[in-house]
């Protein structure tokens, strides 16, 4: 008899103080306690959290030299709850040099060529299992503090589940999570850090994404006022069929589901979406758009 594949997730709803490294780490410090005591296998955290989302000031104001450092706290409070911990950072891009982007001189756009937004998953000891950098950027001001990243979503087993990540705006396009899927992703982390006034994301494209990659995705985003933004929580987990597992209001919150494998390749095998796909199809309809002047990706870097 085939294994059944199950873990408790456990997703963080809260507010962060921007460059308040302490107060955050506290904060995930006291969540990772209480998911541990209820059993949970793994602690969801918002993105950029233990900064404070920001972008501007973090390019201007926050130290880079600290960054290691917040890493092996944040690895420490794993090991220390003895549960895995996806955190989010700001995370220098590949190939660049040594210098300090994020507080140096330059121009906005030559600093953010130099920093991703990055996602990381590490284990119950601390060890990094996973990273993922953030593809599509949103808005001018993380434009202006970050580079936008190429890479796709990488595929890890963890506890018997085979688990991505991306982070925000990336989960509002199809592409990514069926990048993920593709791969043989069944759970998507997300950290995010959307706006008040936005609950259609994940109470519409959250679901989506789920329902048509036919994997559980789970969403952990801030609430509150940071700064000069007002987030508006709404924290989910989301099964394979679309269904929500756990749903976080406009307050702090810890949230917990229980995901797993099967009920993905169940759903995975009454509506065989990933199999019957069309890529080489749809790469010539794409090629013939890039031929047709005004169509929408015209303007895009």
């Amino acid at each position: 008899m085939k294994k059944v594949v199950k873990m408790l997730l456990s997703v963080l709803q809260a507010n962060a103080v921007v460059l308040d490294i302490e107060a955050n780490l506290r904060t995930i410090d006291d969540a990772a306690r209480q998911a541990a005591e209820a059993g949970a296998d793994l602690l969801l955290t918002p993105e950029l959290f233990p900064v404070g989302y920001a972008p501007l000031r973090l390019r201007s104001e926050l130290d880079a030299a600290v960054l290691p450092a917040v890493r092996e706290r944040l690895a420490g409070i794993a090991r220390r709850n003895g549960m895995a911990l996806v955190y989010s950072l700001p995370a220098p891009a590949g190939g660049e040099s040594g210098r300090d982007p994020l507080g140096g001189a330059g121009t906005a756009a030559a600093a953010g060529r130099g920093w991703h937004i990055s996602a990381t998953l590490v284990d119950a000891g601390g060890r990094e299992l996973l990273s993922y950098a953030k593809v599509h950027l949103f808005g001018g001001e993380e434009r202006k503090a970050f580079s936008a990243a190429a890479e796709p979503p990488a595929v890890v087993d963890f506890r018997g589940i085979r688990t991505s990540l991306l982070i925000c705006y990336d989960i509002e396009f199809p592409e990514t999570a069926r990048a993920a899927a593709a791969r043989g992703s069944e759970l998507l982390l997300v950290p995010t850090a959307l706006s008040a006034g936005f609950a259609a994301v994940p109470q519409v494209l959250v679901r989506a994404r789920a329902l048509e990659s036919q994997l559980n995705v789970a969403y952990a985003n801030h609430c509150g006022v940071e700064g000069a933004h007002t987030f508006g929580g709404g924290s989910v987990v989301a099964g394979p069929d679309g269904t929500l597992l756990a749903e976080g209001g406009d307050a702090p919150a810890l949230l917990f589901a229980e995901v797993g494998a099967e009920a993905v390749r169940a759903a995975r095998d009454e509506v065989p979406y990933l199999r019957e796909r069309r890529p080489g199809l749809y790469q010539e309809w794409d090629a013939v758009l890039l031929r047709e002047p005004g169509t929408p990706g015209d303007n895009q870097a």
